[in-house]
């Protein structure tokens, strides 16, 4: 009997493969950084401009993304970013100052900026309902198996290619995905020629054909505000590890670049069972209780709250494997969050879920901005590896208590939409 694969889960896997080439491609610089230092001559402070370049149009382009992904749909909107991003990867291996290096990091978030928020559009219509944190946290932990590998990976690669033959072989690497997601994905399941009745009966009934929805800005802000501050918390700390970490072992401890990628991979690793538990968890609880808000909440809270407490042994011992250990604990906690954290954008606003998780990630955008600059300059001034850590700590106590204030339970249609018509305040 030949083994038939449903379409539904191929598309998810190709999301699957979709975060983790992404992720390869924004963090395959924090490896190579060491080697472009020396061949460009950058100051840590200058390394934390080039780390930031990426999060400047990706910060941008979160909301305007998302709101092409709502209005074009996920199979034109990711083929072209993934054609952008290939490009830019592509041509950091050609940089030869500063400048061209920052316009090449540049491109690279220019081109990623819509491909989360357009993914979660397309899981908004190719999921079940009850597997949305299920899908959100597999996805993302694909992209911190990217981070995982990435580390070791480019190691190998500069030792074969140099660290300039690595970026054109994994920009080649994104253009073969690009190719292979426009000729399988279609916008809406019933298209498909492979899905089949049962899997559709499981799956949100299609839009309206007539006309696509006018994002309502404003009251979509004004619900999305404290989900996008929680993500800015969660984002500063990813963008720390992302960033510094191979860094952080190879200054701290005197590794060469091999052994500090190894130890990077180690940390990142943790994230990819933080990522995948996390969604689980979130759905399991949302099954057995129907409670939305407690689903989502009692995830966050717990993943905050254990990322802030790992990660606090680490300012009173200089023990590697200690430190490498508490690392590891604080970015599986941290990554708890993922699968409940994008899963809100689609409890809250269903028919908006593009632009709903474009303003959720532009808080984690702009900490990619704010983060590595800070720890680049933090280092400059004081030569010490470790206060950023201390920073990321402060934020995320902030977090774990913004996540109060977000309503996952309250479908925006049913409130802030009705308004207007009814005059009165829905009761919730």
């Amino acid at each position: 009997m030949r083994l038939r694969f449903k379409a539904t889960h191929v598309v998810l896997a190709m999301l699957c493969v979709m975060y983790f080439i992404t992720y390869i491609d924004r963090v395959n610089i924090g490896t190579a950084a060491s080697e472009i230092q020396k061949e460009l001559l950058l100051s840590n402070t200058q390394l934390g401009l080039i780390f930031s370049a990426f999060a400047y149009p990706y910060l941008i382009f979160q909301v305007i993304g998302g709101w092409v992904g709502d209005h074009f749909g996920p199979r034109k909107t990711l083929f072209w970013c993934g054609m952008i991003w290939a490009a830019a990867t592509i041509a950091t291996g050609f940089v030869g100052s500063l400048a061209t290096l920052f316009l090449a990091r540049f491109a690279l978030g220019f081109g990623e900026g819509a491909t989360f928020p357009t993914a979660t559009r397309a899981m908004q219509y190719w999921t079940p309902a009850t597997s949305r944190g299920f899908a959100q946290g597999l996805t993302h932990a694909f992209a911190r198996l990217g981070n995982a590998v990435t580390p070791p990976m480019v190691a190998a690669l500069m030792v074969w290619l140099t660290w300039r033959g690595a970026f054109v072989a994994l920009g080649v690497v994104s253009l073969l995905w690009g190719i292979a997601w426009v000729w399988y994905f279609r916008n809406e399941p019933k298209d498909h020629a492979a899905i089949t009745p049962e899997e559709l009966a499981t799956l949100p009934p299609p839009r309206p054909a007539a006309g696509r929805p006018q994002v309502p800005w404003g009251p979509l802000l004004r619900r999305m505000w404290p989900v996008t501050l929680t993500y800015f918390c969660y984002g500063w700390t990813l963008w720390l590890y992302l960033n510094w970490l191979p860094l952080f072992f190879k200054n701290s401890y005197s590794l060469d670049i091999k052994n500090s990628a190894l130890f990077a991979s180690g940390v990142f690793f943790a994230g990819v069972i933080g990522d995948s538990l996390g969604g689980i968890l979130s759905d399991n609880i949302l099954k057995r209780t129907g409670n939305v808000r407690f689903a989502r909440l009692s995830v966050t809270v717990a993943g905050f709250a254990g990322a802030l407490v790992s990660l606090v042994p680490i300012l009173f011992t200089r023990d590697i494997t200690v430190v490498a250990l508490c690392l590891s604990a604080g970015f599986f906690f941290a990554e708890l969050v993922i699968g409940p954290m994008w899963s809100v954008p689609m409890d809250i606003a269903a028919k908006y879920s593009g632009t709903a998780a474009g303003i959720m990630n532009t808080g984690s955008a702009l900490a990619a901005i704010v983060s590595p600059l800070v720890a680049g300059f933090v280092i400059d001034m004081t030569g010490n590896w470790y206060l950023p850590f201390f920073l990321s700590m402060v934020l995320l106590a902030v977090g774990l208590l913004c996540a109060f204030l977000m309503r996952p339970e309250r479908p925006f249609e049913d409130t802030e939409l009705a308004l207007p018509a009814a005059g009165v305040v829905a009761a919730e």
